[in-house]
């Protein structure tokens, strides 16, 4: 079957074709006869109008033209109000007053019983898209006299001087599932012609070397990211599972040493509780998918050159199991701290992600013969880790969305904690965001690539620039995710969380504590006596219960006995040449402390 027959069937079961029982004399061009004394309109032709009218759409969005888009059945409402949300186009419902157009030059103020409001001049649409049309002749006169564009649906028996006002008129069935096909073709032009224009621009400001025109663009970019509730489920049978979760590999990006936090190795080899190192927990967790589903999931190691010995000597407790080490390119690289997280260098996380080049990751992996050994295995997809991220990431849920939509890259995202509250505001019953500028975005180091596309992207960004996952954000395919897929350890603070007794160490992985009633960790903020993983242990005895602790704050020379208790909100700050030392036992619950004596009060 033909791509055009696909689409022509698609056509079909909108009921696109079923047309009234009167065909008017102008309409007979789009006719292909009558059958049960209704007219049959001719698929053909309305798929010729779709694409006119989606081109012309596109042409407009490309240059950020302005969009009106009329409806007055209630069954479209949320298909529309849907749609508008997604391309990020607030609804505009002006058009319900008569003359708001012809007359919008001269505002006048409205009374009713109980309330007043003012009509101020609007700025006309570009263009004028309407879904009923013939509930609307109103506002198909007014477009008519400004000369604005409009495109809307037609049927048989539409009259002459409303059809001959309409620039690309669609002819078909306003069923609800043709006009569903409808909008989100819209969306999908829309979105597309933005994206492309972004790229034109951003490529223009390149080739005339305006860096600061570019680094403006990047940060206003608007992003549609799926949200991670949106994702269906597994496939209840095991055997379902396993062949889905055998298509994956994990690789894991070991470049940043632990210096920033005092620790002389690479990070990944830093002891985290129960004699288990950040390595020892992401090789634990592997093995345990492996041998819940019965796959086999590989673990590939790309190690920079100064931590490629500390790892191999993690993995001689590992010899049994898959996992495979290899040195990282050196092609481009210059210095080691090009690859440290954004944290350790007190740096935005979209800067970090702008200086880190994924290029010299793959290119040992595509030079070895790896990958065509992985595709060989039935390998499909690969997920990138480029940090030390200790949460449960392998979810077959995520892997098997991207293998049935056919999605080559993925982009882990979450909102930043000062857009957190926003988010959750900008969702609907159906969890769809609307969308939001770029920099609201923090990037969590987690990517989900098809093997097969890796080469060609790989090959065409080495010629021309870094390879970044900032790039594969605009470009490709972003998930919003919850929190508990990102538990880092890039600072003390987070070190402290992991070795209290908010997580425990369950036959080599990390388990929250399900005593914990609040679902969010608590906030954690250690003054630089605390920066230093050696000055960190010594200043706790032994770290604190916080299964009750909503946020603590410690600035100063403070030290922590053991069997410590901290509950609500807690803050512990010592003056210059003051020291605070928080006695074994002790139970601290919504308490500002700033000398010894206020061990004893002090409430919050």
């Amino acid at each position: 079957m033909s791509f055009h027959s696909v689409v022509i069937q698609k056509l079909l079961s909108t009921n696109a074709h079923i047309g009234r029982r009167v065909t008017a004399h102008h309409f007979k061009i789009f006719s292909d006869g009558t059958r049960n004394s209704l007219s049959v309109i001719d698929s053909d032709k309305t798929l010729i109008c779709l694409r006119n009218a989606c081109n012309f759409i596109g042409h407009l969005a490309r240059n950020n033209a302005r969009f009106l888009f009329v409806n007055t059945n209630a069954h479209f409402d949320e298909i529309v109000s849907q749609m508008t949300r997604t391309i990020g186009i607030k609804t505009d419902t002006t058009w319900r007053l008569g003359g708001f157009l012809t007359n919008s030059s001269s505002p006048k103020k409205f009374r009713g019983r109980n309330k007043k409001f003012n009509l101020g001049a609007i700025q006309a649409p570009d263009c004028i898209v309407i879904f009923d049309t013939e509930m609307k002749s109103s506002v198909i006169r007014e477009a008519y006299k400004l000369q604005i564009p409009i495109v809307g649906l037609v049927d048989s028996s539409m009259p002459w001087d409303t059809y001959k006002r309409i620039t690309y008129p669609i002819p078909a069935n306003d069923s609800l599932e043709f006009v569903y096909l409808f909008c989100n073709l819209i969306t999908k032009t829309i979105l597309k012609e933005q994206k492309e224009a972004m790229v034109e621009v951003d490529e223009t400001s390149k080739s005339r070397g305006d860096v600061g025109a570019v680094d403006q663009i990047d940060k206003t970019v608007k992003k549609f990211v799926f949200p991670y509730e949106n994702l269906q489920g597994i496939p209840e049978d095991i055997s379902e599972a396993k062949q889905v979760l055998d298509k994956l590999v994990v690789l894991k990006f070991n470049g940043s040493l632990g210096t920033k936090i005092g620790f002389n190795g690479p990070k990944c080899t830093m002891e985290i509780g129960g004699g288990l190192t950040c390595l020892d927990l992401i090789i634990n967790q592997i093995e345990t998918v492996n041998a819940k589903y019965g796959c086999n999931i590989p673990l590939l190691l790309v190690n920079a050159a100064n931590a490629h010995e500390g790892v191999l000597k993690v993995l001689e407790k590992h010899s049994n199991k898959n996992v495979h080490a290899v040195i990282q390119s050196q092609h481009h690289l210059e210095s080691v701290s090009e690859f440290e997280p954004a944290s350790a260098k007190g740096e935005d996380n979209q800067d970090e992600m702008d200086s880190f080049n994924l290029a010299e990751v793959f290119l040992p992996l595509m030079n070895s013969g790896k990958l065509d050994i992985l595709l060989s295995q039935g390998k499909e997809y690969i997920l990138m880790l480029s940090s030390d991220n200790l949460a449960h990431v392998i979810d077959p849920k995520i892997l098997n969305h991207l293998i049935q939509t056919n999605i080559e890259f993925c982009v882990e995202v979450m909102p930043k904690q000062s857009e957190l509250d926003e988010a959750k505001h900008s969702l609907n019953e159906d969890h769809i965001p609307v969308l939001m500028l770029k920099k609201n975005w923090k990037f969590i180091d987690t990517v989900w690539m098809s093997i097969n596309s890796i080469e060609n992207l790989v090959e065409r960004r080495v010629a021309k620039e870094n390879l970044t996952i900032s790039k594969l954000f605009d470009q490709y395919f972003a998930l919003s995710v919850p929190k508990s897929r990102y538990l880092p350890v890039e600072a003390t603070s987070e070190l402290f969380l992991l070795q209290s007794d908010l997580y425990t160490f369950t036959e080599g992985n990390l388990t929250r504590n399900p005593a914990r009633e609040n679902p969010a960790d608590p906030s954690i903020e250690l003054g630089p006596q605390f920066e230093n993983v050696n000055d960190f242990h010594r200043r706790f005895k032994s770290i604190p219960s916080v299964l009750g602790l909503d946020s603590l704050k410690v600035t100063g020379d403070v030290w922590f006995g053991s069997g410590i208790t901290l509950k609500g909100k807690v803050s512990i700050h010592a003056k210059p040449g003051v020291r605070i030392a928080i006695p074994d036992g002790t139970v601290l619950e919504n308490k500002i402390i700033t000398s010894q004596a206020d061990l004893g009060g002090g409430s919050l």
